[in-house]
């Protein structure tokens, strides 16, 4: 009697539990849904912020979805699921796993009588195919170069095959070992104690100054490439420029001062253009205008760039011997001019400053449509379309400044853009330039993330050479090719010395990978 009274009680408190669980599970599920969704508006705003302040939002968001997904996952592995909680769960696309990963077949055979009358005649009617991708652990080998020593037995010559060229003289890491160090550091943000660690757990002892040389040496070699890079850079008639602070020990009190790392840009794709993108980066001591005029003391065109005095300094400059008009022509950033806007909004939610991003905005929907197009449309479409609304801004922006205090946020964040304007709204009369800087800012972003790791570079040499590791490794990222897979062919090339005349087979652009690398892949 007591079991039956029981069992009634337990089915209940099962039940209520299933409840609040499915209840929590739906809670999860919006919260889930509400961070996708705040995420993809944070990654579409990309002219709206810093990109600092960006990157850091979005890895919050990126964290947080993480732990509330896995902690979803956790849920659900003990809570039955009714067919109408699984029709109401979304499930990623589930995409085929790529054709060129190598393949391992595991048959998984039934056996060889049937299992109800025990006969043997059996005919296969077709196979059912689960691909599952796996992971194979990265493993460090040792590939033994043997040189016999031959001896003529005519006229007691002694022969034997040169020593291998490898990038580091008498040392023992092989290209792709070096690469991935390089890329561990300056794309995936691993200090290479850190690495030491990584190699330490696969049995082998490297310490961390053996990993600096290496680090160096790659520096070494690449830098003929990154000037040629800068070549491709400054040649272009329209570059994108930024920069950001990164500290530096400083020499003697073990301290860290504020060095700079510049970029500059070219990227032709949103109009169509032939030249490969490519960025070029500089290291300097510190923010001075003499900086950037050095390193565009060679260049002539347009620049993409903010308000720094530096940058419109320049645009002062002549132009060459036998052309007219300036040097340097500044564009300005629209992207900047709405960060103003968007910061005193964020702090008041002045409907005036809603205004100027909702009409900003608008540009940016037209300029969205013209992507890809050839310079000769997109400079009619802007023209048409682009050119009216920023005339309509101006007298509207102008308008509103002058009710305001000169001492008041919004007023300043109006004055910035009128006090531009000219190079502001150059981007609506040549289809080869941009409505704002952004990018320049793409191509800082990695290194605001990497540098949150490695705190701050060890001298001012070391800044010198991650501008030129960085020069390498994010054009090849621009041009779509896998960095470590280039860096680790590129070490290789240069050491054995094939291409010390003929850089441009080396360039990201014109780099295909080799078969032996397509087939370790």
């Amino acid at each position: 009697m007591t079991s039956a009274v029981s069992d009634p009680d337990e089915v209940a408190r099962l039940k209520a539990e299933l409840a609040v669980a499915r209840a929590e599970l739906t809670g999860a599920r919006l919260l889930i849904e509400q961070l996708k969704a705040q995420l993809a508006v944070l990654r579409r705003m990309s002219f709206g912020r810093s990109s600092e302040k960006l990157t850091a939002e979005i890895t919050q968001l990126e964290l947080l979805l993480e732990d509330l997904e896995e902690g979803e996952a956790e849920r659900i592995a003990p809570v039955p699921i009714s067919p109408s909680d699984e029709r109401e769960r979304r499930h990623p696309v589930r995409r085929p796993l790529p054709p060129h990963l190598p393949r391992e077949e595991i048959l998984h055979h039934p056996g060889d009588a049937c299992p109800c009358c025990g006969g043997t005649s059996l005919s296969k009617l077709g196979e059912d195919i689960t691909e599952v991708l796996e992971r194979i652990p990265a493993q460090l080998k040792v590939i033994r170069h043997i040189r016999p020593r031959l001896s003529c037995r005519s006229c007691e010559t002694i022969i034997q095959a040169p020593a291998p060229d490898l990038p580091i003289e008498k040392g023992r890491p092989g290209p792709a070992l070096i690469a991935n160090v390089v890329v561990g550091k300056y794309i995936d943000g691993l200090p290479l104690y850190r690495q030491a660690g990584i190699i330490a757990r696969g049995g082998v002892d490297i310490d961390r100054a053996t990993l600096c040389d290496w680090v160096g040496r790659a520096a070494w070699w690449l830098a003929p490439v990154a000037e040629a890079i800068g070549h491709h850079v400054m040649a272009a008639p329209a570059i994108f420029t930024d920069d950001t602070p990164i500290g530096v020990l400083a020499p003697g009190n073990r301290r860290t001062k504020t060095g700079r790392i510049w970029t500059y840009v070219v990227d032709e794709r949103p109009w169509a253009g032939e030249r490969p993108p490519a960025a070029l980066y500089r290291y300097s001591q510190d923010r001075k205008g003499e900086r950037p005029a050095e390193h565009l003391s060679n260049f002539a065109g347009y620049i993409h760039a903010d308000g720094y005095a530096g940058y419109e300094a320049l645009t002062r400059s002549k132009a060459p011997p036998g052309q007219q008009g300036q040097r340097i022509v500044h564009a300005a950033c629209w992207a900047h001019a709405r960060r103003k806007l968007y910061d005193v909004h964020q702090k008041t939610q002045s409907p005036i400053a809603a205004e100027g991003l909702r009409r900003i905005g608008v540009l940016y929907d037209i300029e969205r449509e013209t992507n890809g197009l050839p310079p000769e449309r997109r400079r009619a479409v802007r023209a048409e379309r682009s050119a009216p609304l920023l005339a309509d801004l101006r007298v509207w922006m102008e308008t509103e400044r002058r009710r305001l205090s000169g001492k008041n946020e919004l007023a300043k964040a109006l004055q910035y853009a009128i006090g531009r304007w000219d190079a502001l709204a150059r981007f609506t009369a040549d289809g080869r330039l941009a409505i704002d800087n952004n990018a320049a800012e793409r191509a800082l972003r990695g290194i605001a993330v990497t540098r949150k790791n490695f705190l701050f570079l060890g001298s001012d040499k070391g800044g010198e050479r991650a501008a030129i590791i960085y020069t390498t490794l994010e054009t090849a990222r621009l041009n779509g090719i896998d960095p470590e897979a280039w860096l680790a062919d590129v070490l290789d090339q240069l050491a054995r010395g094939r291409s010390q005349l003929n850089l441009e087979a080396l360039m990201p652009w014109n780099w295909r990978k080799p078969a032996t690398l397509a087939i370790a892949a």
